[in-house]
């Protein structure tokens, strides 16, 4: 049986962005709401994901095996304070690469839903990027943009395009309450964005 998900970019979602990547675990600066949001989530009964793009490993300023040491830190660390992340995936990619793993594309999406069996129509995505947004829409995954991190610039330019059906939300903890409660922000892809 499959079912959705719940995916979470990293960087501006649930640690603070940094213009010059994270390249140190004491450069990690996880959100105060972060905790409290991913208890939330893992009530939901469904898998949570992380998916983010990694250019600094393609621009030879990180490698991946840090990446990936981060990650388990991270995941820890959630784990520790009572959350979960069921899987992560990253796209370690320069830009000039134009692989179809780097958001806006879909690739990581996609390749979860297959690997766990995923219905991602009935999935969610939070980022802080149109860029999150275009990958989620593109594979009808529900998207919500953070005014965390990027987010509350990218929220204008979220603004000028109401064909992706986004929500707006304050961090990952407004978010994960609408997720939860399913109440009326789940927007088509022809309405307005809301602000929560």
């Amino acid at each position: 049986m499959t079912t959705g998900a719940i995916f979470l970019d990293r960087d501006g979602v649930l640690i603070e962005d940094r213009a010059d990547y994270v390249k140190s675990w004491d450069e990690v600066h996880i959100f105060p709401h972060t905790f409290a949001a991913m208890r939330k989530l893992a009530t939901a009964g469904l898998p949570i994901i992380m998916i983010t793009n990694q250019s600094a490993v393609g621009r030879g300023i990180i490698t991946s095996a840090f990446v990936e040491e981060i990650h388990r830190r991270l995941v820890e660390e959630i784990e520790a304070n009572g959350g979960r992340v069921d899987a992560v995936y990253y796209c370690p990619h320069h830009p000039q690469e134009e692989c179809d793993c780097r958001k806006p594309q879909p690739g990581m999406l996609k390749q979860a839903a297959r690997e766990l069996g995923l219905e991602l129509s009935a999935s969610y995505l939070v980022g802080d990027a149109v860029t999150d947004i275009e990958a989620a829409q593109a594979v009808g995954v529900q998207g919500f943009l953070v005014r965390t991190g990027r987010g509350e610039a990218q929220s204008r330019l979220l603004a000028l395009r109401p064909d992706l059906g986004a929500a707006v939300t304050a961090d990952l903890d407004a978010a994960a309450d609408c997720i939860l409660t399913d109440s009326g922000y789940l927007l088509l892809p022809e309405s307005k964005i809301r602000s929560v």
